[in-house]
């Protein structure tokens, strides 16, 4: 099927059933942390892997909007991955007016964007990649929703800036969120840094010295994970 350009929306839903397992499934809902009280819970898997939603994208290009919109707003997790798969490549491939109407449903739509992978895999590549020459201030919005997502949206847009030469907006969204409590922003703050670190070790440890003692621990270990182990020691130290 996947040779196909497009297939509609039901026939895509059935290779996608076709092509699950059972024993992904269960694995999944253990590793995307689906139990109760946990930040994926009630989530629901079909129980396939990544590179075979992947190896579906393309066979999406013939889905009027409406058909990516009810696989992004289905119960099950790989549905959702499937449909910002295929806006990011609309996005890629795109004019500035579809790249326009796809980061303004997008920003409509996070409710849908609920795990960690679901962010990762779209908001550098459709908000960071929009707002690389605009302005940015819903980045600052989305920094303090009450959403989990939508702040981790903020942080790994700035993914894209980063990999640009531009750290302002990274450091400027971590530092607001040097007070969130869940483990989730702890990592993807410390990454972020990390690629700040990655490619200006100084821009990291300027940041790393003004607030090394308000750092969660966890932030502060993905944030300096990749410099030399005497360093490395010497931060662990200053924030003990």
């Amino acid at each position: 099927m996947c040779e196909s350009p497009s297939v509609n929306l039901a026939a895509l839903r059935a290779e996608l059933r076709l092509r699950a397992k059972p024993e992904h499934a269960a694995v999944a809902l253990r590793f995307f942390k689906t139990g109760p009280g946990q930040y994926g819970e009630g989530d629901e898997f079909l129980g396939l892997k990544v590179p075979q939603i992947r190896a579906l994208v393309r066979s999406c290009d013939g889905l009027v909007e409406a058909d990516v919109l009810a696989l992004l707003h289905s119960a099950l997790h790989e549905e959702r991955l499937l449909a910002l798969f295929c806006l990011v490549r609309r996005f890629e491939r795109g004019d500035q007016k579809t790249r326009a109407s796809i980061f303004s449903v997008y920003l409509k739509n996070t409710r849908w964007i609920n795990n960690w992978d679901l962010v990762d895999t779209s908001a550098p590549h459709i908000v960071g990649a929009w707002l690389l020459d605009k302005d940015r201030s819903v980045l600052r919005r989305l920094a303090k929703s009450r959403s989990l997502w939508e702040r981790r949206i903020a942080v790994l847009a700035t993914q894209t800036f980063i990999r640009g030469g531009q750290f302002d907006d990274t450091v400027e969204i971590v530092r607001s969120l040097l007070g969130d409590t869940h483990d989730l922003m702890h990592k993807a703050c410390g990454w972020m840094l990390r690629e700040v670190g990655n490619r200006d070790v100084k821009t990291l440890e300027g940041f790393l010295a003004a607030h090394v003692a308000q750092m969660p621990r966890t932030m502060l270990r993905y944030a300096i994970e990749k410099l030399p182990e005497k360093r490395r020691k010497a931060w662990l130290a200053a924030r003990s």
